[in-house]
């Protein structure tokens, strides 16, 4: 009996760890976002713990659409794109977090099904070094002239959606819109005769090295060039303008631990949770004041005010079409 009564002891003791409040959120990756940061942050503050997890926004989908009968996450996170899917197959629940009213429009799901948490604004990240003296491009049309020849970059927009959100981008500034890419297909052509590298990868370190001096790219991968890599970099907000692009979560329907859930959703819109994200040069999704140390690293807001939300649902869309007429009409 003693033996029996130490094994249960011991047994209790070795599944005594279970018993915190862990929740899970599918792709969570540290390294990306600061990440690691706020899963500390929601550590200490709420004393939740969240395990690292590094799948990206396709993976996440795919795994709540395989587990949609016995779900294992409690909260996700993707693009926008993605997290519209998410709530169009029913693996992610309506829930509005305190804070989502202030989220502007556009930028959430009325129904609470998605809503962004954080934003990149499309621009060019320029290496000013590369440029061979040449002027720092200020406006798409600049990108067409001989003296960027060969320097331009922009991911593949028929495979990359940082690519897809740069020919969206350079569309609505040459008068498209989101049911008329007319003006991207015509544009695209125009830069073609400039020589353009098209990866199909994210070029972060291809832009640092010089390979390419100017690519289309997001806010926070310019800025963190700019403040965390030996070099010249900039971020320009191109001057007929751009757009935003949000990163999003959900609350997982069904999820098996909804109410830590609730709270992790909860913490990342307080302002604490907001202002993490800063860390790593992404705006907040909430209008939060930012200290001033942290403001005066991003262009002014009156330079922001050129970058618009659109109808990401309509995005998502049009999002294929587009891909194949790139393919197709694009020299």
């Amino acid at each position: 009996m003693k033996h029996t009564a130490l094994a249960m002891l011991f047994a209790t003791t070795i599944a005594a760890p279970a018993m915190a409040e862990d929740a899970i959120c599918y792709n969570c990756p540290p390294q990306w976002a600061d990440w690691a940061s706020m899963l500390e942050a929601i550590d200490k503050t709420l004393d939740i713990q969240m395990p690292h997890d590094n799948k990206n926004s396709g993976q996440t989908l795919s795994q709540l659409l395989a587990e949609r009968a016995s779900p294992v996450a409690d909260v996700a996170y993707y693009g926008v794109t993605t997290g519209i899917k998410a709530g169009n197959e029913k693996v992610a629940q309506p829930y509005k977090p305190a804070g989502f009213e202030e989220i502007p429009e556009g930028l959430k799901d009325p129904e609470g099904n998605w809503f962004a948490i954080h934003y990149g604004t499309l621009g060019f990240f320029v290496n000013v070094d590369a440029l061979g003296g040449a002027d720092v491009p200020q406006c798409f049309a600049d990108l067409t002239k001989p003296e960027y020849r060969g320097m331009v970059g922009y991911l593949d927009p028929s495979s990359a959606f940082v690519g897809y959100a740069g020919a969206v981008a350079a569309n609505i500034a040459f008068g498209g819109d989101l049911g008329n890419f007319d003006p991207a297909i015509k544009y695209f052509n125009d830069l073609a005769a400039n020589d353009p590298i098209v990866p199909k990868q994210t070029s972060f370190a291809r832009v640092v090295s010089g390979e390419i001096p100017i690519l289309f790219d997001y806010d926070f991968n310019a800025y963190r060039g700019k403040y965390e890599e030996d070099g010249n970099f900039e971020f320009v907000l191109p001057c007929e303008g751009s757009v935003r692009v949000p990163y999003v979560m959900s609350l997982v329907a069904d999820a098996p631990n909804p109410e830590l859930g609730k709270r992790v959703l909860d913490f990342i819109l307080s302002d604490e949770g907001q202002a993490i994200w800063t860390n790593a040069y992404l705006q907040p999704a909430r209008p939060v004041e930012l200290p001033a140390e942290v403001a005066e690293k991003f262009l002014p807001a009156s330079e922001y005010e050129r970058a618009m939300a659109v109808n990401y649902a309509e995005m998502e869309k049009a999002q294929a079409g587009f891909g194949q007429r790139y393919l197709s009409e694009v020299k």
